[in-house]
């Protein structure tokens, strides 16, 4: 148990006051000896200024103000650990083609900031970072359960971008989200991008050795222009002696990864909703996470403990005998 002011506590031996004081009665008898010996009138009254003394010691110790400690609950749940990385190239503030039912005029960012809350939203015991990036990586939001957080993480991450992707960047970020972050059995990267950059090799290894230490999984959402080629094209040939488009290379990348990898292209914001909701459905696998339950501030209980004590009291004092007839 801990106070919050303490110091009151130094005011407690006031409670023994009442036990201290003895019972005067102003009634006056000719002769004491023709009253009898009330054994039960002194046993009341003995527990009367008992009754006092606790009103003095809550009241005393409401004061102080005393909370319990939060405690930590470990529990079974569905989720997972979940890295966002956000691509905020500039790209990323063009708008996504739109069809019939789609939102007209809604650029990429923003359709991927309200289909990822939507999805966070709709799940209650992951674990969420956010990484952002451009021409550098943005550590924006460290693995946290508060949806809150990652609500407002997520909508900040719409601002002015750069014209470059560093994707190595981010993706190095990402893996530190869990290095000092206890494995709940279940971590996956959900990386969503219009593109990508080219990755030295040395950053690559590391980047494939993280994720394989850490057991994190990827999840690639590329948002292609409609009519732009696609990195699933095994027949892709480039022209004259180009090299392979910084998707694809990207893509053959991941593929040598041995953690778990999926990738996915979105053309629309309806395509992009399909992706997500098909991560959603493969990471609901069991695992290990904390519930913290704050701790509690007893001064209103004690207060409302000792007003219906003094009014006991005082309702006792109303119905004593004032006189023997």
């Amino acid at each position: 148990m801990n106070f919050i002011t303490p110091w009151v506590l130094i005011f407690l031996p006031l409670a023994i006051v009442p036990l201290l004081i003895n019972q005067s009665n102003q009634n006056i008898y000719p002769w004491n000896k023709m009253i009898f010996q009330d054994g039960l009138s002194k046993i009341i009254s003995f527990l009367l200024k008992i009754l006092s003394s606790l009103i003095i010691c809550l009241i005393i110790l409401a004061i102080s103000e005393p909370y319990s400690n939060q405690k930590i609950i470990y529990k079974i749940g569905e989720g997972a650990q979940i890295g966002l990385v956000l691509d905020r190239s500039a790209s990323m503030d063009e708008p996504f083609s739109s069809g019939d039912n789609d939102t007209v005029g809604e650029t990429k960012s923003a359709a991927a900031s309200r289909l990822i809350i939507d999805f966070f939203e709709s799940r209650s015991n992951d674990m969420v970072g956010v990484i952002t990036f451009s021409n550098s990586a943005m550590y924006v939001l460290p693995l946290t359960q508060n949806k809150d957080a990652i609500k407002a993480a997520v909508n900040a991450t719409a601002g002015n971008a750069l014209f470059q992707t560093n994707i190595g960047a981010g993706l190095t970020s990402s893996a530190k989200l869990f290095t000092n972050v206890n494995d709940s059995g279940s971590r996956a990267i959900i990386l969503l991008s219009d593109g990508a950059g080219r990755i030295d090799a040395k950053t690559q290894q590391k980047i494939r050795d993280w994720f394989y230490r850490f057991q994190i999984g990827i999840y690639w959402i590329v948002l292609k222009q409609q009519g732009g080629f696609s990195i699933f094209d095994e027949n892709f040939v480039p022209r004259d002696e180009e090299q392979l488009p910084p998707q694809i290379e990207l893509y053959e990348y991941f593929k040598t990864f041995r953690s778990p990898f999926h990738a996915y292209e979105a053309e629309d914001p309806k395509s992009l909703a399909l992706a997500i909701k098909d991560i959603n459905l493969k990471e609901k696998k069991p695992i290990r996470y904390e519930e913290i339950i704050p701790g509690t501030n007893h001064s209103k209980k004690l207060l409302v403990a000792a007003f219906f004590m003094a009014l006991l009291l005082l309702t006792l004092k109303l119905i004593e005998v004032k006189s023997f007839k």
